[in-house]
């Protein structure tokens, strides 16, 4: 399980020494608890991997949109910290899929589903995540979707 990967990591960079690291890990850590707490008062609890996918998707979201904006205010060295955080991160998120086989998972759901127009699009959406939600960027795959019914 990924949460057994991120407990492992933290356990290792602080047997490092691994200060930047630890933090970033710590950071993942307190996430994980605050989605947990959250999930508490839900009646069904989903999937243990999705949920942490799902946060660690979300924090990766944020470090680029961070990176982007310190950039654009020249911050280059809080821009270096997000980096450095996005990529810590990264090492705990499953593979992603390329471009080619996202296009090929795409198709494939249009001619399942029988979907020939962009009103079809929430459908295809649906079924994409369902099958691909963790190993996919909604936000592209979203563009190729779109791309694809138009």
């Amino acid at each position: 399980m990924i949460r057994d990967d991120i407990k492992a990591a933290q356990i290792a960079a602080m047997k490092a020494g691994e200060k930047d690291r630890l933090a970033a890990v710590r950071l993942i850590l307190a996430k994980l608890k605050d989605r947990d707490i959250e999930l508490r008062t839900q009646s069904a609890p989903a999937d243990d991997d999705a949920v942490v996918v799902e946060v660690l998707q979300k924090m990766v979201k944020q470090r680029r949109e961070s990176i982007s904006l310190y950039e654009q205010g020249s911050r280059q060295e809080l821009a270096d910290v997000e980096k450095a955080e996005l990529a810590v991160i990264e090492t705990f998120l499953p593979a992603q899929m390329s471009e080619a086989d996202t296009s090929a998972a795409i198709e494939a759901i249009k001619a399942e589903l029988g979907a020939s127009s962009v009103k079809d699009m929430g459908r295809v959406m649906a079924t994409l995540k369902e099958r691909h939600g963790t190993q996919l960027d909604m936000s592209k795959a979203s563009a190729l979707v779109k791309a694809a019914l138009s």
